[in-house]
């Protein structure tokens, strides 16, 4: 939350609250430090400043991957009197500014309370309502023939139904990301260096090159052992999700373009973009959950793991979904198969601007802002990038 401090003279200024103030105390010591400069792209950013602002620290809390291998390198940590935590201290105003900076701004409280149960709650609960409306209909175990689900479901009303949900999604995201963005004021450039920074900040994010914790060994999790394997299951995750897109934007463009409407063959582009996304985002999540269930309580907050579960479990849910989906659309259970997965598919829509979806957009934008700000002179000359 952005406080403001009504003693101060002129113009307001940001008072930080406790959560930014500790990263503030951590940077200072890190500061002086500097061991850990090689590790991810957090250090030589924190070297370019003196002091930390609010700007400063929400900028720094969401360029942070969370890999943990400073808290394990650091000299500070507990027990010593200092206490530095990095990743823990970052993790929690992360949380504070995806809330700070959600459009509507009521809706941050979302962020909080978005957790497991109240993922598979909503998933279950929107399943649950087609269920209904298709035994009403009389359509929930009718077998339809070649498996053409618009028999059950009329393309316009899927098409209008889930665009405007997911045109709220990203609507809600761009806006808040923009607001994050305009916050940390990034520096600015020649159009060249931002076109470089911009490839650049791109291939980090396809890469995910600060997850490898900056020796290409890979984070930390359950203790001070290095692994690769959060790294490959977010891979998994994201080239998931990536394939199942482009196969939606396929299918569209098969639609409305070639007039050739769905369902399509097994071995058409877009099936084989499907299943494969699907496949990914069956692995990545399925992992990504077992490393979480396994991470040290001292890497970031333990509060927000309810809200990575639920984020994690949905996208699970919705990938098996779709794959049995496929599996049985010719048989009469596409009904019931449908409403599960329509169901889980507008939850996560639904929730979307509001869960675990958001790191990955500021993380990028405080990608690009560090991409931009290193092709600047070093304002204080004090340490080097």
């Amino acid at each position: 939350m952005q406080l403001f401090d009504p003693k101060a003279p002129g113009n307001l200024i940001p008072v930080l609250n406790l959560d930014e103030s500790e990263v503030q105390r951590q940077m200072t010591v890190c500061n002086a430090c500097r061991y850990c400069e090689g590790f991810c792209a957090v250090f030589p950013a924190m070297t370019r400043r003196l002091e930390f602002f609010q700007a400063d620290i929400h900028y720094l809390a969401n360029l942070c991957h969370n890999c943990g291998a400073c808290l394990h390198a650091c000299q500070y940590a507990a027990p010593h009197e200092f206490e530095i935590n990095v990743p823990k201290a970052m993790a929690k105003v992360r949380l504070d500014t995806y809330a700070e900076y959600a459009w509507p701004q009521v809706m941050g409280k979302l962020y909080r309370r978005n957790g497991l149960a109240l993922a598979l709650a909503s998933g279950a609960g929107l399943a649950l309502f087609l269920c209904l409306t298709l035994m009403v209909m009389g359509n929930l175990f009718t077998a339809m023939p070649g498996g053409d689900f618009y028999g059950i479901f009329p393309h316009n009303t899927l098409a209008l139904m889930f665009g405007a949900v997911f045109g709220f999604s990203v609507l809600a995201l761009t806006i808040g990301v923009r607001r994050f963005w305009r916050n940390v004021s990034p520096a600015d450039a020649p159009q060249q260096e931002k076109t470089a920074a911009a490839l650049e900040a791109t291939a980090n994010v396809a890469r995910l090159k600060f997850l490898d914790g900056g020796h290409g060994e890979g984070c930390n999790n359950a203790d001070d052992q290095f692994t690769l394997w959060r790294r490959r299951f977010h891979h998994f995750t994201f080239y998931g999700f990536m394939l199942c897109f482009a196969a939606t934007g396929v299918a569209t463009l098969y639609h409305f373009l070639l007039d050739w409407s769905a369902p399509y063959p097994v071995l058409s582009l877009p099936v084989m973009l499907g299943i494969a996304g699907g496949v990914g985002l069956l692995i990545g999540p399925a992992g990504l959950l077992w490393l979480n269930l396994r991470r040290n309580p001292e890497h970031g907050d333990e509060n927000q793991k309810p809200m990575d579960r639920g984020f994690i479990a949905l996208l699970f849910l919705v990938s098996a979904s779709g794959l049995a989906l496929l599996a049985f659309r010719e048989s009469a259970a596409l009904g019931l198969m449908l409403a599960i997965h329509l169901g889980l598919v507008m939850a996560f829509f639904l929730t979307m601007p509001y869960s675990k979806f958001a790191h990955g957009i500021f993380r990028s934008a405080a990608l690009l802002k560090y991409s931009i700000e290193k092709r600047q002179p070093n304002p204080i000359n004090a340490g080097s990038d």
